[in-house]
């Protein structure tokens, strides 16, 4: 849209002689004015800018100029500019800043002697395991635990105030007002772990929770059927002090003390996994599923507590996902680079001879696979609906999901957790996939 728009707009400026610093906060300064002001501000701006100038504002007008870049990246590449360390550059940048008021000198470069106590730490993320945790070494090495299903959290106390972070950058604070009790813990605690919806000391179904993400206001009802608590499993900083290079056990220690002081239902420890070696917990693994977690979690006992996700010390080993033959039903092009090829699909299950659709899955196959089912959808169109084209029901797909659980929102009744194609099932034939009965006996077996 924004290549079109420079394309089609008449004549060529001068180009600007203002600076990209100039025009974001012209930009900014659009929000709040009139739309007879907004329409001739942009049109003032086209006239000015050289063809190439009108699309780089165009992109920046409508927040289509960007680069796909992970944050780790961006993190290293200004540690190494700078000489700073990594960690350090890591921990500038997490929280609440404004690009309009923060100048980078300000957030990166000077030492903040009076830092934002609100700060969260940068979470340390964990690798999954490809093959067998044997590979890993000496069991005895490792610390087990479970891996939940719920909100990576930090929660932060300082000053007699309670802050709590998501691992999105999110301050939730306001969204879990139960959590308060936190300031009962002594200032100057950084606590890692997963916000649950739990109910006399047991998770329950992440749904649960889901129901109150993005709600402005929390009733009482809401409060009592989706109670939160968070599950710890590691302590960052404790009596004001940075204490990540500590020994993953003796933070493990040092918070069963924090935990058990505060005595609190809100507050509870992530409990380890007891095991004697690597085939004993790849039978406990087995199990997990029916006790509401999603696998394992494994973590040298001599790590520390690393900045973004690195192999070596932290691992989880999920079960293996529940699967469904499915249909390709609908499709829709996607974003970025695949945004001219049909990249995003709706998935059905028969009903007698009726597709129900039950998963949306975008990823999974090979850019080889996604050109193939693209040139398919163009030729079997059977109808449009806007950007949705309902295609001819003969491709078969393995659909991977998490979780199950009831739903009245979908036609088919049930909701998946992060659906993905598992292969392309090229030997089945559409009649053959999978039935809704069989969707249902899923949901009765590990619906939650």
């Amino acid at each position: 849209l924004a290549e079109t728009m420079a394309l089609l707009l008449p004549g060529e400026g001068p180009g600007s002689i203002e600076g990209l610093n100039y025009w974001m906060h012209y930009i900014l300064s659009l929000k709040e004015k009139p739309e007879a002001d907004k329409k001739n501000n942009i049109t003032q701006a086209w006239k000015q800018f050289t063809k190439a100038e009108r699309l780089v504002f165009n992109k920046l007008l409508t927040s289509s100029f960007r680069l796909g870049v992970s944050q780790n990246l961006v993190t290293r590449a200004v540690a190494e500019a700078y000489e700073i360390d990594k960690a350090i550059i890591a921990h500038r940048i997490m929280g609440n800043w404004d690009p309009v008021t923060t100048s980078f000198q300000e957030l990166v470069l000077e030492e903040q002697q009076n830092e934002d106590e609100s700060r969260p730490y940068p979470f340390y993320l964990a690798y999954a395991i490809d093959g067998h945790p044997e590979d890993l070494g000496n069991s005895n090495d490792w610390i087990a635990e479970w891996k939940w299903d719920g909100i990576r959290s930090q929660i932060i106390v300082k000053s007699d105030t309670v802050y709590i972070w998501s691992r999105g950058e999110d301050l939730i604070t306001e969204k879990f007002p139960e959590l308060e009790v936190f300031t009962h813990l002594p200032n100057g605690t950084v606590i890692d772990g997963e916000l649950l919806p739990v109910k006399n000391g047991l998770p329950l179904p992440f749904g649960l929770l889901q129901t109150r993400i993005g709600r402005k206001n929390i009733s009482k009802k809401l409060l009592q059927d989706a109670p939160a608590a968070i599950f710890a499993y590691d302590i960052l900083e404790f009596e004001g002090k940075d204490i990540r290079t500590v020994p993953f056990a003796e933070r493990r220690v040092l918070l069963e003390k924090v935990v058990r002081a505060a005595a609190n239902e809100k507050l509870l420890i992530s409990p380890q996994v007891a095991f004697e070696s690597w085939a004993d917990l790849e039978e406990i693994r087995k199990d997990s599923r029916d006790m509401m977690p999603e696998g394992i979690m494994l973590k040298r006992k001599s790590s520390h507590y690393g900045v973004g996700r690195k192999k070596g010390d932290w691992w989880k080993w999920k079960v293996e996902p529940l699967t469904i033959d499915g249909v390709l039903i609908y499709a829709q092009k996607g974003h970025g680079r695949r945004a001219d090829l049909y990249t995003d699909y709706t998935f059905g299950v028969w009903q007698d001879d009726i597709l129900v659709p039950f998963a949306k899955a975008y990823s999974g196959l090979t850019d080889k696979e996604i050109r193939r089912v693209d040139n398919f959808v163009k030729r079997n169109t059977k109808e449009r609906f806007g950007p949705v084209r309902t295609v001819k029901p003969d491709l078969v797909f393995e659909i991977a999901f998490e979780g199950i659980q009831e739903s009245n929102r979908h036609k088919s009744g049930v909701a998946v957790r992060f659906p993905r194609i598992l292969r392309w099932r090229e030997d089945k034939p559409s009649k053959e996939a999978d039935t809704l009965e069989n969707l249902q006996q899923l949901l009765n077996l590990y619906g939650k």
